[in-house]
């Protein structure tokens, strides 16, 4: 059977696709079938302009104010009529926070079923996903349709957009808007407090090394603090951890402050998919090293040369001090700067 592929997105606030959704547009391209985008934002001419090239037979919107902001009930009843206009038999969409919350709701209206947090597509089409703590790796078929797909970043090399490929005739859909919800605004930390960045080249991860006594017999807490939020403003890395250091504070043990459970990678945690990444005073035992699987190049700084890390997980193990080696690191950092 033919099948009609709906990749589904939303605008960032400029008006633009985030690199998910040109990883998500190249997914959807590699199945082959009649493509047809559809986008949901305030204003999405921009957006179409930027993959004008993609090879989709049409282009749909939702757009307007009321579209701007992520509601559930105004993202759902968009969603599902784009759905329908494409008369669609799957639909890819990013795996965001937005799309999380209203696309299970939407297959529910339109019969259809959903799978989320995939993580490859191949021709038939099969999709692959992880379960039980990300131990078991499922590859899935299904009959049903629409089959509605949410995706991981990494899945695919983003579609290179460009700020103006073409004029594309974007077909706009009414949708009634009826919501109780109002948006009075947003609460975010300030750039330089934020410090889990999904598009950073550089995943740094804390273990609880970091908080156990040192060399001399006591703890630097502030010292370790300080290393790490340097190393994160100087190089804009994104900041991860272990399970073991994010519950410490749980334990009545001194942390680092600006750490949190959203903070932590591992079979409990997030598995982010950074170029590169620097583990540093973290054991690597199974449990943290399975959010590694997507990190490109794993490097690790630990005194012990028998942890974990060193058993064929990690492509360079460094066996030193963290402190030592992130203060002379910083240092270097500083001098290039000037």
């Amino acid at each position: 059977m033919s099948e009609t592929i709906l990749l589904l997105a939303h605008t960032e606030a400029d008006g633009s696709l985030s690199r998910l959704a040109l990883e998500t547009l190249a997914a959807a391209k590699s199945l082959g079938g009649a493509l047809v985008v559809g986008l949901i934002g305030g204003d999405v001419q921009t957006a179409a302009d930027s993959i004008a090239g993609c090879g989709a037979a049409r282009f749909l919107s939702v757009a307007g104010e009321a579209f701007a902001e992520s509601r559930y009930s105004t993202d759902a009843a968009a969603a599902e009529a784009l759905v329908k206009a494409a008369q669609a038999t799957i639909v890819i969409a990013p795996q965001t926070s937005r799309f999380a919350r209203c696309m299970a709701g939407v297959a529910q209206r339109l019969g259809g079923r959903i799978d989320t947090h995939v993580t490859a597509i191949a021709e038939g089409p099969q999709i692959t996903r992880w379960y039980y703590r990300q131990r078991m790796e499922a590859v899935i078929e299904r009959a049903q349709r629409p089959w509605f797909l949410l995706v991981e970043s990494g899945i695919a090399e983003p579609y290179p957009s460009r700020d103006r490929e073409g004029a594309v005739a974007v077909e706009m859909l009414p949708v009634e808007v009826s919501s109780r919800t109002r948006v009075l605004g947003r609460q975010a930390p300030k750039a330089e407090q934020q410090t889990i960045r999904p598009d950073a080249k550089l995943l740094f991860v804390a273990g609880a090394g970091w908080t156990k006594k040192q060399a001399d017999g006591a703890a630097h807490i502030d010292d370790a603090a300080r290393l790490i939020l340097g190393f994160l403003a100087a190089t804009g890395a994104s900041l991860g951890s272990s399970k073991s250091l994010v519950d410490l504070s749980g334990e009545g043990q001194a942390v680092l402050p600006f750490l949190s459970h959203m903070n932590q990678v591992g079979q409990t945690g997030s598995t982010p998919r950074h170029p590169k990444g620097l583990s540093t005073c973290c054991h690597g035992e199974e449990p943290h090293v399975v959010g590694w699987r997507f990190i490109r190049e794993r490097r690790v700084i630990n005194l012990d040369a028998n942890c974990g890390w060193a058993r064929g997980k990690a492509d360079v193990l460094y066996v030193a001090d963290a402190f030592a080696v992130m203060e002379r690191v910083n240092a270097l950092l500083a001098e290039t700067a000037t």
